[in-house]
This record gives structure tokens, sequence and C-alpha cells, in this order.
């Protein structure tokens, strides 16, 4: 792993799935957010008035990027809660591009 990145993983974060559970008293179903992964350091760092400018320009909503170390099994439609609460939306996973296997860029949405 590069010190440097390893330095940057400050924050902590959650990255959460949907699970539909079913009510056993109405049957009725409803969608929660189930934990997949707990206290992952990671970097979060919101987007520049240039790059946010630039996504605009595109119709983008990236808000923010956060690093990971490599982690299998992400997929779209799960989120990520920071360690001060604010939720993320993932919209997309980018491999590191010398191995592939170090860590994850993810763009991602502000949600709350």
């Amino acid at each position: 792993m590069n010190t440097c990145l390893a330095s940057r993983l400050r924050r902590r974060i959650t990255i959460e799935e949907p699970q539909r559970v079913q009510n056993l008293t109405t049957g009725a179903i409803s969608e929660t957010w189930a934990p997949v992964a707990t206290d992952i350091s990671a970097a979060i760092e919101p987007l520049s008035v240039r790059d946010f400018v630039a996504a605009s320009s595109s119709q983008s909503k990236v808000s923010a990027r956060i690093t990971i170390r490599y982690r299998p099994g992400l997929r779209l439609g799960m989120r990520i809660v920071a360690d001060d609460g604010v939720i993320y939306r993932p919209l997309g996973y980018m491999a590191d591009p010398v191995s592939g296997r170090e860590y994850i860029t993810i763009p991602c949405e502000t949600l709350a």
C-alpha cells in the first residue's frame, strides 16, 4: 500500500445495501439499509469549484470523491454513510490505473 495514500485515509465510512423486509404483522414490505462493511478507512474530497463547474456542464451530479482501499463486491445501488452522518450515493467505482487492486475512487452524489 502506498504510504502516501494510507496517510490520506483519515475518515471512517460504512457501506450499506438496500434490503427488503416484510412486516410479520401486516405483511407490508419495506426497504431498509443494512451494513455491508463498517469502519472503512477513507478519504472524502469535496469537488473543487473548477471540478464542480466542469461537472455541471456535463449534467453530472458528482459532488465528492471517496477513496478507499481495494474492496471487491461493490455495486451501484449501495450507499456510503460517512462518520459525520453525510450520506453519499456512489455513481461508479474506478479501480486504480496501475494494478486495479490497490485502491478504488468512488465519484459520489451527496444525499444528506
